[in-house]
């Protein structure tokens, strides 16, 4: 291994919430390793294939999709999936020959941790939730280091390998409090006024998408303001509707927000899923939010995650099949309580982890110097 030129493969995705702390902890090598060489491995036409090289990395992707829980014809070519992949992925291995591999979880995460270590080559799992995904479980036993974002992760990994670091964010996710009167005119609304920003992950979320529509002739009785992140299938129909209303000049809707440092700085009150992502970024940025779990998450992981917060007081949570109802006048509640607002801030910020990524380099560091 050259010291000052590391060849790294970082490997996974299939979802922002993969995908952004992948890019986190590559910026956080480069910026450590200006000369390091980064390969991502990916899956093909998820949005990895997009987002990784508008980040200025190169990715190669896999023909690999997850396996679903419940019954689907999808499932008949996972097997010729997951061995094209893993020949795939030793090809890439062979000829990038990196001296690590870090996996973050999703589809292609499998493959290529699986093959790097029947390789010899050492591995990495940088683990988001509370609740580990299949493929981190499965090739935790091989890995030399296991970074994670929550205690007790020993009911499931190595305890000697596990470190606690956090999740890594991405680089534009600072407070940016001072910035709020250029942050909501940048997206057409009034710096007087109280701003919502609704954020349902990188797919946008049905259920609170719903819980916003049923209610949303609310906004006629108060002055707030939303920044309303729809997802692409919701798009069309949120627009129609906040139209219907006439509530053009107080609700913004876009299918993907690109400048999540701006839209945090905006908020007064953040409505979101409780993916690990989206609590780590909201713990750094000391926002009050309001967590609506999505449902289907394995083992129920996100409502574990939003629970944790809620018994400190740093979070309020309305169930997802209660959005219609309960969401935005719990929302406008908290918007109305100035004092519970601060006392939320106060303790989601106990949570924060803002040197994530620089402690996952750490670890990469110690197993790169120990093996030259």
């Amino acid at each position: 291994m050259n010291s000052q030129r590391p060849k790294v493969i970082i490997s996974g995705g299939g979802t922002g919430g993969h995908i952004f702390p992948a890019i986190a902890i590559a910026d956080a090598l480069k910026r450590r390793y200006p000369q390091a060489e980064i390969l991502f491995i990916g899956a093909e036409n998820r949005m990895e294939m997009d987002r990784v090289p508008k980040a200025g990395y190169p990715i190669e992707g896999l023909w690999i999709s997850g396996f679903k829980r419940e019954l689907s014809l999808d499932n008949l070519s996972f097997p010729f999936k997951l061995i094209s992949s893993m020949m795939k992925a030793r090809k890439i291995l062979k000829r990038f020959k990196p001296d690590i591999v870090v996996g973050v979880g999703g589809f292609a995460s499998g493959p290529t941790m699986k093959t790097a270590a029947s390789m010899n080559i050492p591995i990495v799992i940088q683990e988001q939730n509370s609740f580990p995904g299949i493929t981190n479980k499965l090739v935790a036993k091989k890995a030399a280091k296991i970074c994670v974002a929550y205690d007790n992760m020993d009911k499931w990994f190595p305890k000697d390998r596990i470190v606690l670091t956090g999740n890594p964010l991405r680089n534009n996710i600072v407070p940016m409090n001072d910035r709020r009167d250029e942050a909501v005119r940048y997206f057409g609304l009034n710096p007087d006024k109280k701003t919502v920003l609704l954020v349902g992950g990188s797919q946008g979320a049905l259920g609170i998408n719903k819980g916003i529509s049923a209610q949303l002739a609310s906004f006629n009785n108060n002055d707030y303001q939303l920044i309303w992140q729809t997802g692409n299938h919701y798009y069309d129909k949120a627009l129609q509707e906040v139209k219907e209303h006439g509530l053009d000049d107080r609700i913004k809707c876009t299918v993907f927000i690109d400048r999540m440092d701006l839209a945090y700085a905006a908020a007064d009150v953040v409505i979101s899923r409780a993916g690990a992502m989206s609590i780590s970024e909201l713990s750094l940025l000391n926002k009050a939010v309001v967590f609506v779990p999505l449902p289907t998450a394995a083992e129920d992981h996100q409502t574990k995650n939003a629970m944790r917060l809620v018994d400190a007081d740093a979070a309020l949570m309305v169930r997802n099949d209660a959005t219609e109802k309960e969401l935005l006048p719990t929302v406008f509640g908290l918007l109305e309580d100035e004092e519970r607002q601060k006392v939320m801030k106060d303790n989601i910020a106990k949570f924060a982890k803002p040197n994530a990524a620089d402690d996952i380099v750490d670890q990469i560091e110690i197993i790169l110097k120990s093996n030259k």
